[in-house]
C-alpha cells in the first residue's frame, strides 16, 4: 500500500473522558440504548499522526536555515482525539473522521494517565497485545497530566514530539538513569507468577518539556504506587542493572560539608532459601562510584575521609535499598522479581506452598528481605596545582 494513503500513528494517549461524553458518542459500533454501556468509565484516546511531506529528511533542512530551530512538532504532526468505552471503541470512532486507515506499524509511543492506570489498564493491554502491528520495543508511560496534553507537545530539540520522548528514554537507558523497560518487558513481567510490572511515571513541566519523574509500579493490572526519582538507580541497585547512572549528594562525617558521588557499576546477588517454613531473601549489593564534586574547596579528600565516606554511603543506600522494598511489599507489588528467584530455586516449596501469582502477592508482603550494601569509591578526580 502507498505509505501516503495511511495514516501513520507515531504516538497514542488515553485519558479518562469526561462524564458527558457517553450522550455525545457517535452510533458507530452500537446505537444509543441498544446495548448495555460496558462497566467502567469511558476513554478519551488521542492520536498523533504523522503528516505527509513535512517531516524533512536529515538534519537541519530549510528550517534551520529560515531560523525556525528544531522545534514545530504542531507543523509535523496532527493530533485528533476521540471517546469510546473501550480502546477500540475509542480508535473505530476516530477512524470514521481520519479517511485513510490508522497504521499502528510505526507507533513508537503509548501515554497514559495515571487515572486510567490506577483504574486497571487490562483492557489497553489486551488490544496492543492482539494487534500485529504494535512493536514489542514501543515505550508505554504512566502520565501525571493528561496524556493529551503530552501528545500536543512541542519540544524545541525535535521537529516530532514522539521522537522527544522516545529519545528521552533511549538515552536514559544508555546513561544508566533507567532500566530497559520496553512495553514487551513490562507485558512479560505483569505475566509472571513471581513478579509484578512497572512503566515509567513522567510529567510535564512545561508545554515543551517532559520529567521523568520516577518508576510507576503495578499490581496485576492496576497501577498501585510511584517511586520518587532517586528510588529508580535504588530499584537497579537491587536487581543489578548497568551502567550504573545515579548521583546521590552525602554529608561528611564530623563536618558540615558535603560531596557528590556517583555510581559508575553495580553488581547484585539475590539468594533465596526457606527458613522455618516461610521463604527468604538475601540481597548482596557491590557499587563503586566516582567522588564528582565537593561543596567545600577546604574539604582534604585523604584516605581517612574515603574510608569513612564509604561507610556512610553504604549507610545511607542501605535505609533507601529497605525503604524502597517496604513501599512496594505495602502493595504487594514483586517489581524485583524475588518469587521468581524462589519459583526457580526452591521449586518445590512454590509448588506446594504458593502456586498462584495472587497467593505470593500476599506472601511478598510479609517477605524477610536482608540486604547488605558496599560501596567502594574508586576515583575523585584530578586538580592541577
Amino acid at each position: 500500500m502507498e505509505i501516503e494513503e495511511r495514516a501513520v500513528v507515531l504516538g497514542i494517549g488515553i485519558d479518562k473522558a469526561e462524564p458527558e461524553a457517553e450522550n455525545k458518542e457517535s452510533e458507530v459500533t452500537h446505537l444509543h440504548g441498544s446495548l448495555p454501556s460496558p462497566k467502567g468509565d469511558m476513554l478519551r484516546v488521542s492520536i498523533q499522526i504523522a503528516v505527509p511531506g513535512r517531516i524533512p529528511l536529515g538534519p537541519g533542512g530549510g528550517w534551520r536555515r529560515r531560523g525556525m530551530g528544531g522545534g514545530g512538532g504542531q507543523n509535523t504532526v496532527w493530533v485528533v482525539d476521540g471517546v469510546g468505552h473501550t480502546i477500540d471503541d475509542a480508535l473505530n470512532n476516530l477512524q470514521r473522521r481520519i479517511s485513510p486507515p490508522l497504521f499502528y506499524g510505526h507507533l513508537r509511543i503509548i501515554a497514559i494517565n495515571e487515572e486510567v492506570a490506577k483504574k486497571g489498564i487490562a483492557n489497553l493491554n489486551d488490544f496492543f497485545r492482539r494487534n500485529p502491528d504494535v512493536r514489542r520495543m514501543n515505550w508505554m508511560f504512566i502520565s501525571e497530566d493528561k496524556a493529551y496534553d503530552l501528545m500536543k507537545a512541542s519540544p524545541q530539540l525535535e521537529r516530532i514530539p514522539t521522537i522527544y520522548l522516545m529519545n528521552t528514554m533511549d538515552e536514559s537507558v544508555k546513561m544508566g538513569r533507567f532500566p530497559n523497560d520496553f512495553v514487551g518487558i513490562f507485558w512479560s513481567a505483569s505475566s509472571a507468577k513471581g513478579k509484578e510490572g512497572y512503566l515509567p511515571y513522567i510529567r510535564l513541566k512545561t508545554k515543551d518539556t517532559v520529567e521523568l519523574s520516577g518508576l510507576a509500579f503495578f499490581k496485576d493490572d492496576k497501577m498501585v504506587g510511584k517511586t520518587a526519582p532517586l528510588e529508580i538507580p535504588l530499584y537497579m541497585g537491587i536487581v543489578g542493572l548497568n551502567p550504573a547512572g545515579g548521583q546521590a549528594f552525602m554529608k561528611i562525617p564530623g563536618s558540615s560539608e558535603f560531596v557528590m558521588f556517583g555510581a559508575r557499576n553495580r553488581k547484585s546477588l539475590i539468594k533465596p532459601s526457606i527458613r522455618n517454613g516461610k521463604p527468604q531473601i538475601s540481597v548482596k549489593i557491590y557499587l563503586e562510584g566516582n567522588m564528582l564534586e565537593k561543596s567545600n574547596e577546604q574539604v582534604r579528600l585523604s584516605n581517612d575521609v574515603i574510608k569513612v565516606a564509604e561507610q556512610q554511603l553504604s549507610k545511607n543506600a542501605l535505609k533507601g535499598y529497605q525503604d524502597l522494598i517496604k513501599k512496594t511489599q505495602e502493595k504487594g507489588s514483586d517489581i524485583f522479581g524475588f518469587g521468581e528467584y524462589i519459583r526457580a530455586k526452591e521449586w518445590r516449596y512454590w509448588n506446594k506452598e504458593i502456586r498462584t501469582k495472587q497467593k505470593w502477592q500476599e506472601m511478598y508482603k510479609e517477605l524477610a528481605v536482608d540486604v547488605k550494601v558496599e560501596i567502594h569509591i574508586r576515583r575523585i578526580g584530578m586538580k592541577a596545582r
